[in-house]
């Protein structure tokens, strides 16, 4: 439900930007306030308090916001306090900065690795997945997991390659389970 939710209104958000023409604009926004969101949880269970009424938090958004952020921004703030829907707020948010991304062919890679990867090696990968996907750019993400053995896990939304020693092992290991000894 949570999911059908912030899809619904990261969708609103994003064709109303982008009839707008505010796409890259509202991106930087949404980005800076889900920085502040993240830092300032505090905020958003004041703005899901039950006991706080509609017109309270209404104010709480006109005074932390305007001035500071679009009337577009403001007026959606206040459309999810109305609709009572502030808790999935950051996955709106989330789910809008996704869609200007892909509108934008902006792909984000979460690449795991068994070491930590040179800077020469990220930008091999990252080239590598530019020549292979129809992105234009992408957001790297680089971790490490000694569990892999060796190779790497590349995902990209719902896609995953993995090349990682361990899921060979895995996968040769029910292999070989699989056979019977004559």
């Amino acid at each position: 439900m949570a999911k059908l939710v912030s899809k619904t209104y990261g969708e609103a958000l994003f064709e109303a930007a982008v009839e707008d023409g505010m796409a890259d604009s509202l991106l930087e926004e949404v980005e800076a306030v889900l920085e502040i969101f993240h830092s300032n949880e505090e905020y958003i269970k004041l703005l899901n308090h039950p006991k706080i009424s509609v017109e309270e938090k209404h104010s709480l958004i006109d005074k932390a916001f305007q001035g500071n952020a679009s009337g577009q921004l403001t007026g959606f703030f206040s459309t999810v306090v109305e609709k009572g829907r502030f808790a999935e707020v950051e996955d709106i948010l989330e789910y809008f900065c996704e869609k200007v991304r892909e509108y934008k062919k902006i792909g984000t890679a979460y690449v795991t690795s068994a070491a930590p990867l040179s800077e020469e090696e990220k930008k091999a990968v990252e080239k590598r997945l530019l020549d292979t996907t129809p992105y234009e750019a992408f957001r790297m993400n680089f971790s490490v997991d000694a569990g892999l053995i060796g190779g790497v896990v590349i995902r990209i939304g719902d896609r995953v390659v993995d090349s990682s020693i361990r899921t060979k092992l895995n996968s040769m290991a029910k292999e070989l389970s699989k056979l019977q000894l004559a």
